[in-house]
């Protein structure tokens, strides 16, 4: 759901904005290929980075949660 007025999160924009290892990784691998799932399986599972640091960083760059009533 898009609110009008606001841009809505890209997909691992955290993860490239902080440069983050896994991703650039990632980055270089073929979407769909058995090293790109190998490496996402790393970023859904085993993340690097806490959900503090991913909170703080969307607070810092204008970001809100919101949810529908």
């Amino acid at each position: 759901m898009i609110i009008p007025g606001f841009v809505p999160y890209r997909r691992r924009e955290y993860c490239k904005d902080i440069r983050c290892p896994i991703q650039r990784q990632l980055d270089r691998c073929d979407e769909g290929s058995d090293e790109y799932d190998e490496v996402r399986a790393v970023c859904k599972t085993k993340c690097i980075h806490t959900t503090y640091e991913f909170h703080h960083w969307l607070i810092e760059h204008g970001y809100e949660v919101v949810r529908p009533e």
